[in-house]
């Protein structure tokens, strides 16, 4: 049996922020459980659903230094789907009504988490063989292992990988900073570890001192070794070498399944997609107030409302297209305050045509995912997505811009051959953008047959955790 610990500042369902909650959580259920016994380890957040809490059993505590502190450290253990989980606690760090607070606060916060992470090995009845490490908030997992553990038996054969979810979030403070909340010695804040344009980069070190970095994407893993998307870590990266691998996300293909997803008012597999579908559109324009009308092309957005999702293109085109156009869009998110703004504003000027929540609903969000024609994803860059995966399998068509993980996974409609999943654009541009809304709705009123013949060949598409759970195996056997 091999043992790997996932160690992430986040997982479903105790805690989630975003899709790194996803990964941690969903993917250690799809390994070979007769091979790999994969665990999880995450903070013990106050701010946590109080009916997880009561699944928690006490392991032990213990204290550890942390630079010139002493601080207490308590294991609590959980199952879920199979799976254990360790939580960490210590009220001090992670106390209060949010997981992530100003920078740096989270600096000490994942400092001591990491840190704790190493500690608590020899107090559990397992030892991980690797620890796979997620984003900049266990980037000093490796740095640790490396610097202050490796000449301890205990520790001296634990491999590392790292997994860089978003390259843009590196976990950066003063140097004065990073060395007085981390403890690690003066040696390693230079510019060959953690020194970084005169600050400490805690995803930096992780990135220097573990055994393998990977992302969540083959063309984001790609694209950050470019300075266009390297974020000023390109050399870095690319130094890597064939130690730099891209493995996709995937999503879990129970809860997001037409055929039996109770928060969709009709269920329907490829055989009855079409008609069920256009009973839940006629449903979603009645819940969100839109005129109720199944011949209207409907284009869906969930999402987080910032410019990396291409919230700067929308605002360029969304008069225009409003106003000029027979189409109904529906928006569901919350971001930057000026996008959102601006999207309600469009929302009171345009009531027949445009529907915005601002904030999440698990419920609308599924029916946008079911009942709209297409799902717009015009991302200034993207590691992978995950929500341009769940509309195809609604048979919702995307619309997307061809960076990261959405040229990896939406293969672009092509009419001569009768071939593709979705519709997509090259460069970031709101022209091009609205020129690829434009094509996939004239598709969609011209050529019915062949948009459900695209709709179904992206139902078919194979996004299920299983497959990229046997990328990462072969992944960790070649570590270790």
């Amino acid at each position: 049996m091999i043992n790997i610990l996932f160690a992430a500042s986040e997982a479903v369902p105790f805690i989630k922020t975003g899709g790194l909650a996803d990964v941690a959580g969903s993917l250690p259920a799809h390994f070979n459980r007769k091979e790999w016994d994969v665990r999880v380890m995450l903070p013990l957040y106050a701010c946590m659903d109080q009916e997880h809490r009561k699944e928690l059993t006490f392991v032990r505590h213990f204290y550890m230094n942390l630079g010139w502190r002493k601080q207490y450290a308590g294991i609590y253990e959980a199952k879920h789907r199979g799976i254990t989980y360790y939580l960490i606690d210590n009220e001090f760090y992670f106390g209060g009504d949010k997981p992530y607070n100003l920078i740096h606060e989270d600096i000490e916060k994942f400092s001591f988490f990491s840190k704790a992470v190493l500690e608590s090995i020899p107090y559990l009845d397992w030892k991980p063989d690797l620890i796979h490490c997620h984003d900049w908030q266990t980037g000093l997992i490796p740095v640790y292992l490396h610097s202050l553990y490796k000449n301890d038996p205990a520790y001296s054969r634990i491999k590392t990988v790292y997994t860089i979810h978003n390259l843009k979030f590196q976990g950066r403070w003063t140097l004065k900073g990073l060395k007085d909340s981390t403890g690690l010695p003066a040696s390693l804040f230079t510019p060959e570890y953690l020194e970084f344009y005169g600050e400490g980069n805690c995803l930096k070190g992780g990135i220097v001192f573990t055994d393998c970095v990977t992302t969540v994407s083959p063309s984001y893993a790609r694209e950050i070794t470019t300075p266009e998307g390297g974020e000023g870590l390109d050399g870095l990266l690319k130094s890597k070498g064939d130690r730099l691998k891209g493995i996709l996300n995937g999503i879990d293909q129970t809860e997001f399944d037409p055929s039996n997803d109770p928060l969709i008012p009709y269920n329907y597999t490829k055989d009855n997609a079409f008609s069920e579908k256009h009973k839940i559109k006629l449903a979603l324009q009645k819940r969100t107030g839109l005129p109720e009308r199944e011949d209207v092309f409907t284009m869906g957005i969930v999402s987080r409302i910032t410019d990396q999702k291409g919230f700067d293109l929308i605002a360029y085109i969304l008069e225009e297209m409003l106003s000029t156009k027979d189409l109904q869009l529906f928006c569901l998110g919350s971001g930057e305050y000026r996008f959102e703004e601006m999207l309600t504003h469009f929302a009171g000027k345009y009531p027949q045509r445009f529907f915005v929540q601002i904030g999440y609903s698990d419920e609308l969000a599924h029916m946008i995912y079911a009942g709209c024609d297409t799902f717009l994803m015009p991302s200034l860059f993207e590691p992978c997505g995950l929500s341009q995966m769940i509309s195809m399998r609604y048979g919702t068509v995307p619309i997307v811009r061809e960076t990261g993980g959405l040229i990896d996974t939406v293969r672009a409609y092509n009419e001569y051959e009768d071939t593709g999943t979705g519709f997509s654009f090259s460069n970031y541009n709101a022209h091009e953008m609205y020129g690829a809304i434009n094509y996939a709705m004239a598709t969609y009123i011209e050529h019915q047959d062949r948009w459900q013949r695209i709709a179904l060949r992206g139902m078919e598409e194979d996004f299920s955790w299983k497959r990229y759970a046997l990328e990462y195996e072969e992944l960790y056997r070649n570590l270790i």
